[in-house]
């Protein structure tokens, strides 16, 4: 196993384009990171949840927002923003919309082994 990783998102092992998103995928190692683009207007709710279903995104996000702003509501009715330079946490169970009329870019790390439903079923 190695111990030290790099890969260009120019050269992602996997590109995803949900309605309103584009998502490359880099495999480093054990964990997966995505530079992830959603478009004005993508709503999780509008664009995600026809293909994958349920009440709300089941899937955590770990991530930083480099440009844009993008709002998320938990089931439990806490509500966050996030904007350029946030970090974040999403627990599963919510959903999430892009704020204003600037794309949302962000960058998002997990675990191999972990399966979101909107990058599973949408191509």
């Amino acid at each position: 196993m190695k111990n030290l990783y790099a890969k260009n998102f120019e050269d992602a092992d996997e590109v995803k384009n949900p309605p309103k998103a584009k998502a490359q995928i880099v495999k480093l190692g054990n964990v997966n990171a995505s530079k992830i683009v959603l478009e004005p207007g993508w709503r999780w709710s509008e664009c995600i949840k026809p293909t994958v279903g349920g009440n709300s995104c089941q899937a955590g996000h770990v991530g930083v927002v480099i440009s844009g702003r993008m709002k998320c509501i938990h089931d439990d009715g806490s509500e966050l923003e996030v904007g350029p330079g946030d970090a974040y946490y999403f627990a599963p169970g919510h959903d999430g919309w892009i704020i204003g009329d600037e794309p949302c870019e962000v960058y998002e790390f997990v675990e191999t082994g972990k399966d979101f439903g909107p990058w599973k079923h949408a191509n």
